[in-house]
């Protein structure tokens, strides 16, 4: 027997054990490192999902959800950065979304590209270089804010929606505010009326002032902005909880809004409370949860990714639901986050802290 033909199998055989063997011991040490990142000891938590299934996954996840009034589609899947980048289509648009590899985490937007722009690249009209979250685009676009009339961050929303349009007047025609609500035996409720114990009423002053709102919007629209922008600057009384109510009376009067037609609206079911039961229906449509809530053409939006609770974020809402930016898309308006609650200014140091915050409905 030729016993160097015989070693030199050995040696293989020996190379081929010591080279499974860091390979056993590579995965091993993914595993350990993916369990103590609390990723669990899976393949697939070490190796990622395939694109295709997360590129569906991301389908599934905005469709089951009601994230676009339309269905979207997947159109591809492909590797970027070590993120996996989702072409969607929704309507006849489409868009561009990012994934984890794991696909656990959805980043809705395009992110930010860091890397040297070349010559001719530059930001959009709006001022913004990101792609915002997928909504569809129409001619005519439609911001609503959905709000209590009480609320704080509601009237922080509103404030800046009414600087907004104060600025811009003709987006006036692409911003409806929205009031959160139902109605029981033939009487509006809302989220912050309660009697002394805590105990929900009906009709309590702030459903009352919801519905004041919705009648002078639907009636006398000519009035609207200047009367909410009236009613934000000054409380005149608190409700059972402690939060203040503004001066309705003395907004009515300074503003001219017309009384006896204001009086007979809400007084007439089939005018205040039918318009009030139409807000309460796209409500329970939209799964309105707090105060503010903002759709877009049919689409969830957070104000946070154009510009937050400002008079300029609001134009990037609205421009960001054009077929084609109009002029005023490119006028830099107050980048300032509008002040919270009753302000007779449209700035204060608590607008930048309460941004992101809401109040909420019970659940």
């Amino acid at each position: 027997m030729n016993l160097s033909f015989l070693q030199k199998i050995k040696g293989v055989e020996r190379n081929t054990i010591l080279g499974v063997i860091a390979i056993i011991a590579i995965i091993v040490v993914a595993v350990l490192v993916s369990a103590n990142q609390g990723g669990g000891l899976s393949l697939q938590g070490i190796l990622g999902m395939p694109d295709q299934q997360i590129g569906e996954k991301v389908i599934n996840y905005i469709n089951e959800n009601q994230l676009s009034e339309q269905p979207a589609e997947l159109v591809s899947v492909a590797e970027e950065s070590g993120l996996v980048k989702v072409t969607i289509k929704i309507g006849d648009q489409q868009f561009e979304s990012y994934a984890t590899k794991d696909g656990k985490i959805l980043f809705p937007s395009r992110g930010l590209d860091m890397e040297p722009k070349s010559a001719g690249s530059s930001a959009n009209s709006s001022g913004s270089t990101q792609t915002q979250v997928p909504v569809t685009k129409t001619a005519s676009p439609t911001l609503e804010a959905f709000v209590v009339s009480d609320c704080p961050y509601g009237l922080q929303m509103q404030r800046a929606l009414a600087e907004a349009v104060k600025n811009v007047p003709s987006l006036a025609s692409n911003i409806v505010v929205r009031y959160i609500g139902f109605v029981t035996n033939g009487q509006i409720n809302s989220m912050h009326d309660t009697d002394s114990s805590g105990k929900a009423v009906s009709n309590g002053p702030e459903a009352k002032e919801n519905l004041k709102q919705i009648c002078i919007r639907e009636e006398q629209p000519s009035k609207y902005w200047n009367y909410v922008s009236c009613y934000m600057q000054k409380s005149s009384g608190t409700l059972p909880n402690g939060m203040p109510l503004g001066d309705s009376a003395g907004c009515l009067i300074y503003t001219g809004v017309d009384a006896a037609k204001l009086n007979a609206c809400v007084s007439d079911p089939s005018r205040g409370i039918a318009d009030a039961q139409k807000d309460f229906a796209l409500d329970d449509k939209y799964n309105i949860t707090g105060s503010p809530t903002l759709i877009l053409n049919g689409t969830q939006i957070s104000e946070s990714g154009f510009g937050g609770r400002s008079s300029d974020g609001v134009k990037s809402m609205v421009c960001a639901g054009f077929n084609t930016e109009p002029s005023f898309c490119s006028t830099q308006l107050d980048t300032i986050a509008a002040a919270a609650s009753f302000s007779a200014t449209y700035a204060s140091a608590s607008g930048a802290a309460n941004s992101a915050a809401n109040c909420a409905t019970a659940q």
